[in-house]
């Protein structure tokens, strides 16, 4: 028998219950969900949803499980949070390492432990258990949203536009293809196993076809092989790090060749870093909490639809993101401009605030 070890944070509890990933890596540590479960107060606050912020993650590299032990530990898992989970209480959903598949087996272990059907417990589920039209690529569809917005301000067109991408699980891939069909080049794609450059384009679809065969993008012939660390530094319009944190640091920022950082991943850019890019004065940063926000958004939508019993189509789902991202881009704008300081601290000083605020409206219990 294996014993894994398990965590789960819930932050901020003050504007409704806590949402937030399960995350199956060899890496988890506490302070990481500690962390992250912190980011998503800020993020869920800053595009206005009724959520604090919660994390949580399991020590395990899931492709050393057969697919048996992963129904099994997340089931295990599922049953040790029953009574820290509920869909008014804490809402889980899929992170890195986890999918909508293992989130179905999660929301069947909660109704079972309570006795009925219960699909807000969990979001990012398949369609067939509950799961949101346009979930899937939320996320990335919300990167690429703000990308060509942001373009639109710096008056670059987006079919002059260059990618580089690191990171090819749901966020990355679908990123990329989001950008691919609004115009742009994709020129670089990474995983674990190794990047791909191809000045004239890689074809995504391909890309995403030879990953659904082999698993990963090893010994994929749509582009030369580079590492990690050369796709970070390539010439390009827009990069993208769309994998874990801290990838971009004081060794490599002052290299990076970029006229837009989309942060897809969730803090992939060290402070040391943040403050080398802010001195430089010549790349535009989204920062993470605006720019990968479309993955909750769509999950609060799924969680609306679940307990209302009512489905929206697809077509409905995206035009509502949308919206949510450009008032959350207004604000971001608004607020930097007031302030005169950076994209980042504009974006966590108003999710701050109205996490302050909203604990300062509801006062003290006696």
């Amino acid at each position: 028998m294996t014993v894994f070890e398990g965590y789960r944070v819930q932050h901020n509890l003050s504007s409704g219950p806590s949402k937030g990933g399960i995350r199956f890596h060899q890496h988890v540590t506490l302070g990481e969900v500690a962390a992250l479960a912190m980011w998503m107060s800020w993020k869920c606050s800053l595009v206005g949803l009724p959520y604090g912020g919660a994390k949580g993650g399991v020590i395990v590299n899931p492709n050393d499980l057969s697919l048996n032990e992963l129904e099994h530990l997340s089931r295990r898992y599922m049953q040790e949070m029953v009574n820290f989970l509920g869909p008014h209480i804490d809402v889980a959903a899929p992170g890195v390492g986890t999918n909508e598949r293992i989130m179905g087996w999660m929301m069947d272990t909660y109704s079972n432990h309570i006795g009925h059907v219960s699909p807000a417990i969990v979001t990012g589920k398949p369609i067939a258990l509950g799961g949101s039209q346009g979930r899937r690529g939320a996320t990335g569809a919300g990167v690429a949203y703000l990308v060509k917005k942001y373009l639109d301000d710096l008056k670059i067109p987006i079919n002059a536009t260059t990618v580089a991408i690191q990171g090819f699980g749901n966020v990355g891939s679908e990123t990329a293809l989001s950008l691919g069909d609004y115009g742009a080049k994709i020129i670089a794609i990474s995983d674990y196993t190794g990047a791909y450059y191809n000045p004239k384009g890689i074809d995504v679809r391909q890309a995403l076809n030879y990953v659904q065969f082999q698993k990963t993008l090893r010994d994929f012939d749509g582009g030369e092989a580079i590492t990690n660390e050369q796709l970070l530094e390539l010439t390009c319009t827009v990069l993208v790090p769309a994998a874990l944190e801290r990838v971009i640091t004081d060794q490599n920022a002052a290299k990076l060749k970029c006229r837009v950082l989309a942060e897809a991943a969730n803090g992939p850019t060290t402070n040391a870093a943040d403050k080398i890019i802010e001195a430089r004065g010549d790349i535009e940063i989204i920062p993470d909490v605006l720019c990968n926000s479309g993955g909750v958004i769509v999950s609060y939508f799924e969680w609306l639809q679940n307990l209302s019993n009512f489905y929206w189509g697809r077509e409905e789902v995206i035009t509502k993101l949308f919206g949510i991202l450009d008032q959350a881009k207004a604000a971001v704008d608004a607020q930097q401009a007031k302030f005169q300081f950076s994209r980042r601290l504009a974006a966590l000083t108003l999710g701050i605030q109205r996490v302050a605020d909203a604990k300062a409206a509801r006062g003290l219990f006696p």
